[in-house]
């Protein structure tokens, strides 16, 4: 079993703490927190220990669990990869392109592995379809979120928009082209509604729409390619898939049958993949350790974080012009 250690015990953290709790695959050492005061409460409430210092907790454990404000990745990351830890960090990786890339160069330099914590990559209606999404050529997102002041301290793409942005970039195999964008700041000083038109090289497009102020919550992503349609609700945690195919020359009686001008005659036929429950920040943390054990490459490294924050940075750019 690895020793990891926490860094961060706001909402979040609690969560990692209970899981790495749970684990078959980790040892909780215990945790860090600024916060002497919520430090203090969380070790009588839970039992985690709590450390004084970020550097005695980095020096008892192999692993360190990023999981502070996105400000401090950065230099928390540095620390922990100086001595030679490996690091999972929560999303976005840093809070500069820069900073994610210096990551990257100590992670290589000092030999360790790290991970992002794009969680939704782990979302089991997502994992149920993934292996169908092959050529999407476009793609359609919302992801909107009922207002909570945690989170307004950036803009919407870091804060919801980026989850998109890395499950599109794992699916289409192309190199971004274009971006539109426009944003619109209501309660925050950042945009706290986003749309956003990604153009790859290889003509797929993809259309994202993130808010932090909407009426409901509601979290879909739709995804077309040629002969299907494949609808993943990662809130729900449902999936629905639609293809055709060459129509049957004795159709059925319920057989869905389509004709177009030239009288070719398709198929439809519809799709629920099964989809099977999993806690998906447990299964991203877990992964890392067999990432770490194995000798392999984490499921969300540390370059595709950064890929999908340069892409977050080039919306945001687009607001700013």
């Amino acid at each position: 079993m690895l020793k990891i250690g926490v860094l961060g015990a706001g909402h979040l953290g609690k969560i990692h703490l209970r899981l790495l709790q749970q684990s078959e695959k980790y040892e909780l050492v215990g945790f860090y927190d600024p916060n002497l005061e919520n430090a203090e409460k969380i070790n009588k409430e839970f039992g985690y220990k709590n450390f004084n210092t970020i550097a005695t907790l980095i020096h008892a454990v192999d692993v360190i669990d990023i999981v502070t404000p996105t400000l401090s990745h950065y230099k928390c990351a540095k620390v922990a990869i100086k001595s030679g830890k490996h690091v999972f960090i929560e999303k976005p990786i840093s809070n500069t392109v820069e900073e994610a890339e210096e990551i990257i160069a100590l992670a290589k330099e000092y030999n360790v592995k790290g991970q992002v914590g794009h969680v939704e990559r782990f979302n089991p209606a997502f994992i149920a379809t993934k292996n169908m999404i092959e050529n999407p050529m476009f793609i359609e997102t919302h992801r909107l979120a009922e207002f909570n002041p945690r989170g307004t301290d950036v803009p919407v793409v870091l804060d919801l928009m980026i989850h998109d942005i890395d499950a599109i970039l794992s699916v289409v195999k192309s190199k971004v082209k274009n971006i539109n964008a426009s944003g619109v700041s209501v309660i925050s000083d950042t945009p706290d509604i986003a749309n956003a038109r990604i153009e790859f090289e290889n003509g797929c497009v993809a259309n994202l729409t993130a808010s932090r102020i909407s009426m409901k919550n509601m979290r879909k992503s739709r995804f077309f390619q040629k002969d299907a349609y494949i609808s993943v609700d990662f809130l729900e945690k449902r999936c629905e898939v639609v293809k055709m195919k060459d129509a049957p020359e004795v159709p059925g009686d319920f057989d869905m049958i389509l004709q177009n001008a030239e009288g070719v005659k398709r198929q439809i036929y519809f799709s629920n993949p099964e989809v099977e429950q999993n806690n998906a920040i447990l299964d991203e943390l877990e992964t890392f350790a067999d990432a770490i054990n194995n000798d392999t490459t984490p499921v969300v490294t540390l370059e595709q974080a950064t890929d999908a924050l340069r892409v977050a940075y080039q919306i945001i750019d687009c607001f700013n012009k």
